[in-house]
């Protein structure tokens, strides 16, 4: 059983800045994929950034060029810098893992709430 946790999220004004982090439970090496999702009020919830074990790693079209994923190994840690905050990104994100052993079984953490004010 894989658990995330996540920490980092607030409130903050347009364009500026927060570090959201996602502690898992297990290496990291045990992970393929790591990812932020994120969910606003009547929305579904949709892919922000994913890293995978390589190293390669995946931006929504929205963030790229703001938000930077990241992988801390040594503290079994993945982060999501967000910069240029806009309105738009305020939601709950959502840190998700797929494990090498199985790779079709999403686990998730169960959120921090970012909220960006105009």
């Amino acid at each position: 059983q894989v658990q995330l946790v996540e920490s980092g999220g607030g409130l903050v004004q347009a364009g500026g800045s927060l570090r959201l982090s996602c502690a898992t439970s297990v290496s990291i090496f045990s992970i393929n994929t790591m990812g932020w999702y994120r969910q606003a009020p009547g929305n579904q919830r949709e892919l922000v950034a994913t890293t995978t074990l390589v190293g390669s790693t995946n931006y929504a079209d929205s963030v790229k060029g703001r938000f930077t994923i990241s992988r801390d190994i040594a503290k079994n840690t993945v982060h999501l810098q967000m910069n240029s905050l806009k309105p738009e990104d305020t939601a709950v994100y959502y840190c998700n893992a797929k494990t090498v052993a199985r790779p079709g079984m999403d686990y998730w953490g169960k959120g921090t709430l970012v909220t960006v004010s105009s």
